[in-house]
């Protein structure tokens, strides 16, 4: 099991959620996607604090090492998740912070810049969500028969179907398998695992989250955007990198070659680059 990078908890709205803090300087926010955890920024940390930044990392809550929340009630959809990012910035005092983020984290990240752009230093969306992008056809022909009946399937046959799942998000499946693939599986199987990926995450892979913020995307010009895409992007092909560039007047693009849609995985020198330089103008 690769080492987790969050290492503390607090309470944020009545639920337990898991961060880290690193280094010193000027804040940055990372905000992970599904099916994964703050471990697909493991690689990426060490870098911006050595670049001479702040850096706070968390798991969403009903993933990695935070709360799986047993009541339904609690929001864990992107837009419940927006809630228990504001309640971390107030914890870690900040008004202002640079933000980037991965997957249905760009969604989170979409739906707080446009709603507190006074926040936000920068914006940077690593293969993101975005408009109605998701779920995938995949996503939706697992779907059709409910979550009670994806709750209920084998667990060998639950984990083996996420273990081939995960392997087509990067473009080294090998370098994956070597370190945090099984990681990755044991935060989604098992008697906790399984449920709780259906409960909050799959349950919510529902693009009214990134449909409704989308008319107002021309408004995020007034801050310094960032996309970063995997060209080989098998989850969210590149079409919608260049769909939310267009939406995003100003928008920096960048195509980062042999990496697929967990970019962070399969490029993390060239993804620090990008971030780095990008960071140091704003």
């Amino acid at each position: 099991m690769v080492k987790p990078i969050v290492t503390e908890n607090a309470l944020v709205k009545g639920s337990r959620v898991a961060y880290g803090v690193y280094g010193t300087g000027n804040p940055v926010v990372l905000i992970h996607g599904t099916p994964s955890s703050s471990l697909i920024w493991r690689n990426i940390v060490p870098k911006l604090v050595d670049g001479g930044y702040k850096v706070h990392v968390f798991d969403l809550l009903g993933f990695g090492l935070s709360e799986r929340p047993w009541d339904s009630a609690v929001d864990t959809s992107m837009t419940g998740q927006v809630a228990i990012l504001e309640g971390l910035l107030e914890l870690w005092g900040l008004e202002k912070t640079h933000i980037i983020a991965h997957d249905i984290g760009g969604g989170i990240a979409q739906r707080f810049s446009v709603f507190s752009p006074e926040s936000v230093l920068s914006l940077t969306l690593i293969d993101v969500v975005s408009f109605d992008s998701y779920p995938s056809k995949r996503t939706k022909q697992q779907m059709q028969n409910g979550l009670e009946a994806l709750n209920k399937t084998d667990s060998d046959q639950h984990r083996a179907h996420f273990r081939e799942w995960l392997l087509s998000a990067v473009k080294n499946p090998d370098k994956l398998e070597k370190s945090s693939l099984n990681t990755y599986l044991d935060y989604i199987s098992g008697p906790i695992g399984q449920p709780s990926l259906f409960e909050h995450q799959v349950r919510h892979y529902d693009p009214k989250h990134t449909l409704e913020v989308a008319p107002r995307l021309g408004e995020l010009e007034k801050l310094p955007v960032q996309l970063i895409w995997g060209a080989d992007d098998a989850w969210q092909v590149v079409d919608w990198a260049h769909k939310l560039h267009d939406a995003i007047p100003g928008s920096k693009l960048m195509i980062v070659e042999d990496a697929g849609h967990f970019s962070p995985e399969d490029q993390p020198e060239k993804i620090s680059e990008l971030l780095i330089n990008f960071l140091g103008k704003h």
